[in-house]
């Protein structure tokens, strides 16, 4: 049982959770993420890490409500307990002085890149952040990004804040006016699929995380396999993160999609 300190809603559909895990705190890295079950009839919800205190032995989740699974994490408060959280888990991010790094989040995307951002940061790299959104009520944890950013962007569908248009139009800017060595993107497919294209029309390095078709989280249902230069990779076990440039999105894109329920299916 996981006790839940803090929870901080961010939208109406997204919320915050700063949860006791105290050994996950003291040996996630940026990357990482977690296994969180409910209660005891709950499914099991792979969550990428967003945060860690060692000290308190905590971490932290950005939970968006999409399913019953999800709604009821959300619907938990403070003081209550989540029934399991298992972790860490997966690959950790390669942290390396690179140069100038270009870290891409789209909606919730933004949560699991904050870790990585700071650990670019911290291991001496040129940090430029661009987040993201519809809108700009869907921007989310923008000051936490600033704060380990030497430069942040944000461009929203509305123009309601930041720069009017997508993630790829404040790339293509940047890219435009100094050397890139690396970029992260992290957020829905379909942006990751074109922040892909346009730095490999440039060819500046890309990574990408997978984490959103991830299911079970050990890479024991298959449901997260996705192509990678050709070949079947389990996002789980070998991610979530991947060359970009080697990423069949197509196929991901195609396999994310709800089945059509049959006519009289029940």
């Amino acid at each position: 049982m996981n006790k839940i300190i803090e929870k901080r809603h961010f939208s109406e559909k997204v919320v915050q959770l700063v949860v006791e895990a105290p050994l996950i705190a003291r040996s996630r890295k940026p990357g990482h993420f977690v296994i969180v079950i409910c209660d005891e009839r709950g499914e099991r919800i792979p969550l990428t890490i967003a945060d860690a205190d060692e000290t308190r032995g905590t971490i932290t989740l950005v939970v968006q409500a999409i399913g019953d699974s999800t709604r009821s994490i959300c619907a938990k408060e403070e003081g209550e307990y989540l029934h399991d959280v298992v972790g860490p888990l997966g690959r950790a991010t390669d942290i390396r002085n690179y140069g100038t790094v270009v870290c891409c989040g789209g909606g919730v995307g933004v949560a699991p890149l904050l870790p990585i951002l700071k650990a670019m940061k911290q291991a001496g790299n040129k940090v430029i952040s661009i987040l993201a959104a519809r809108t700009r009520d869907l921007i989310i944890l923008e000051e936490q990004v600033r704060e380990f950013s030497d430069e942040v962007i944000i461009m929203t569908d509305d123009g309601s804040y930041g720069e009017k248009g997508l993630v790829t139009h404040g790339l293509e800017k940047v890219i435009a006016r100094e050397k890139v060595d690396l970029v992260c993107t992290i957020g829905p497919a379909v942006m990751m699929k074109f922040v892909a294209l346009l730095t490999e029309k440039y060819e500046v390095p890309t990574i990408c995380s997978l984490n959103t078709i991830m299911v079970d989280g050990t890479g024991m249902c298959g449901a997260c396999r996705v192509t990678v230069g050709g070949k079947m990779r389990f996002v789980c076990v070998d991610g979530p993160e991947f060359d970009a440039h080697q990423v069949d999105f197509d196929e991901m894109i195609m396999r994310l999609r709800p089945l059509p329920v049959a006519e009289g299916a029940v």
